[in-house]
């Protein structure tokens, strides 16, 4: 006989969590974006750009996971977040660069810099407090897609209430630390965005 290790509203916040982690947050942002910008080729660079911020990261971490360095992808223990952060930013850097010589749309390029400059201000804060990258993400993406499409995108906002909701029921979060992270990546990314498009 097994028994459930989470009650049922954490088995939820678990889902939320996972379903709408900053992988798919950035997948989505960047192609939408992109396809708003130039259509097809818009959403091209989108995937260029989801591949830097989005798949390189997303298998460096399961390769931590497979070696037993990190327990999981939401990677919870400072050390090795501010590992997966270097990362990340190295990667985002790298396509920033190969975006802007390769000629990509300004509006991706400036994307794809807003998420560099977000995450770059979330690893400073995370050598002293764990604020919440999953809520600088999403409230981010959101805030772009705003800028975007127009005052009706505010709506995916209520994703990330749910997803800060999840982020405190699961513990790995305290509530300050989802309300820093959203705040934090509502304003940088959309002044970041605005800015260099």
């Amino acid at each position: 006989m097994t028994t459930d290790v989470y009650p049922a509203e954490s088995k939820l916040a678990r889902r939320i969590t996972d379903w709408l982690e900053p992988k798919n947050w950035i997948i989505a942002v960047t192609l939408l974006i992109g396809w708003h910008t130039a259509q097809w080729i818009g959403v091209a660079w989108g995937a260029v750009g989801a591949l830097f911020a989005a798949i390189i990261p997303i298998t460096f971490i399961k390769y931590g996971i497979r070696k037993g360095h990190w327990g999981d992808r939401h990677v919870g223990a400072k050390p090795a977040r501010l590992v997966v952060m270097a990362v990340i930013l190295l990667s985002v850097a790298i396509g920033i660069l190969l975006m802007a010589a390769a000629g990509a749309p300004r509006t991706m390029t400036a994307l794809i810099v807003s998420m560099l400059v977000t995450l770059a201000i979330l690893a400073v804060i995370t050598f002293v407090w764990k604020i919440s990258v999953h809520q600088a993400v999403s409230a981010g993406a959101c805030a772009m897609l705003v800028q975007t499409y127009g005052a009706w995108m505010a709506l995916g906002f209520l994703l990330v209430v749910i997803v800060g909701w999840s982020r405190v029921e699961l513990l790995d979060h305290t509530r300050n630390q989802v309300i820093a992270g959203t705040i934090l990546g509502t304003i940088v990314a959309a002044a970041v965005f605005q800015l260099a498009r």
